[in-house]
């Protein structure tokens, strides 16, 4: 058995858009349900969300049968942490709070095999290598890991492109409700200043060649986005598209 095509990486690199949703229930059960509602890609959340090693492996197990791919956020890029992450199969990581091109190559070698990176060799151990049956795991993995780095403050926005152009950086997400408390505008991500960073943010990763995203519950921002080249977009949260719906549905019958 080869080594699986990554085929949401290849998407990003042909431009293609993919729309995704954040997935924070933190359940198997929730996030396979989510799996099968169309989304190119579900976000399982580790770093806001009550999510360890085991939940996070128990939700990737749920997705494996559905066409709708995983990214990842760990609460933070560490080399261990992200070595237990890429074991249990995770191919597609969104590292949060990356501020500099130094962070950025060394999340890069954190997620290759040396000589190329520092990755722990543990692959009679790991789901990713379907424990030493997928033939030249060690030798051919490297390629098909997909590394997503999230900038969320005003000193990343000032690195981004010294970040866009650390190689083995696949894309750039931006988070702009940490970005607006940066810039003094907390619970504000929609401020026009906000919103002008964000849209300069995103025209530099364009320009770099790397794939730009983002998270928008809005649908005209999220839509705007789009047409500013994003190309994997997350479009709504599913504790958010619940409570929503609990809310109305309770308020329908008590006013």
């Amino acid at each position: 058995m080869p080594v699986p095509t990554n085929s949401f990486k290849a998407a990003l690199k042909a431009g293609q858009a993919q729309i995704g949703l954040w997935a924070g229930l933190a359940n198997p059960y929730s996030t396979e349900l989510l799996a099968t509602c169309g989304f190119d890609w579900l976000l399982i959340d580790g770093e806001h969300a009550p999510n360890d090693l085991r939940s996070i492996l128990g939700q990737l197990q749920a997705m494996a049968p559905y066409p709708t791919h995983a990214v990842v956020r760990p609460p933070v890029g560490d080399t261990v942490l992200l070595k237990q992450y890429l074991d249990i199969g995770c191919t597609n990581l969104l590292v949060p709070m990356v501020e500099t091109a130094e962070q950025a190559a060394e999340l890069v070698r954190a997620v290759r095999y040396p000589p190329a990176g520092v990755r722990g060799v543990g692959s009679a151990l790991a789901r990713a290598s379907r424990w030493n049956s997928i033939d030249g795991y060690l030798q051919s993995s490297d390629a098909e890991i997909c590394l997503l780095l999230q900038v969320e403050s005003p000193r990343a926005m000032e690195n981004i492109d010294a970040i866009c152009a650390v190689e083995g950086v696949d894309g750039v997400f931006i988070g702009p409700s940490d970005l607006a408390a940066g810039m003094g505008h907390l619970g504000k991500a929609g401020h026009p200043d906000v919103q002008a960073a964000v849209e300069h943010g995103i025209s530099r990763i364009v320009a770099s060649g790397k794939a730009p995203g983002i998270l928008s519950v809005d649908q005209t921002l999220a839509k705007r986005y789009l047409e500013l080249g994003c190309t994997f977009t997350a479009v709504g949260i599913d504790t958010m598209l619940l409570a929503g719906a609990a809310r109305a549905l309770a308020k329908s019958y008590k006013g």
